[in-house]
């Protein structure tokens, strides 16, 4: 894909309740970015593809591999392949998600 995007026209949906994502995929990579209701949360799961997580606005607490945190407005984390993790919203949150190698299921 070489074209302009703008993030405002892409097509919203919901994966798991109260995670509404929108996304962008090239050949090794996708770019996720969430729009999470307060008290939402995501099970722990784990995927081959490496993470990077960062928060734009809100408050989101993250376990990575047991560990446990509080994430927030500019907060970022690397989470390598395999990795346990799970998370809640502990507000209305906006995340950017980069996965690689590209998630197909967000095609």
């Amino acid at each position: 894909m070489n074209k302009k995007l703008n993030i405002k026209n892409l097509k919203q949906r919901e994966i798991i309740p109260g995670f509404n994502g929108k996304f962008v995929n090239g050949e090794n990579i996708t770019w996720a970015f969430w729009e999470i209701k307060k008290d939402s949360s995501i099970p722990e799961h784990f995927h081959i593809h490496e993470q990077i997580m960062h928060v734009i606005s809100g408050e989101f607490e993250f376990t990575v591999d047991g560990i446990t945190s509080v994430f927030s407005n500019g907060d970022t984390i690397v989470i390598p392949s395999n990795t346990p993790h799970k998370g809640k919203a502990l507000t209305s949150c906006k995340i950017m998600d980069v996965f690689s190698p590209k998630r197909e299921e967000y095609k």
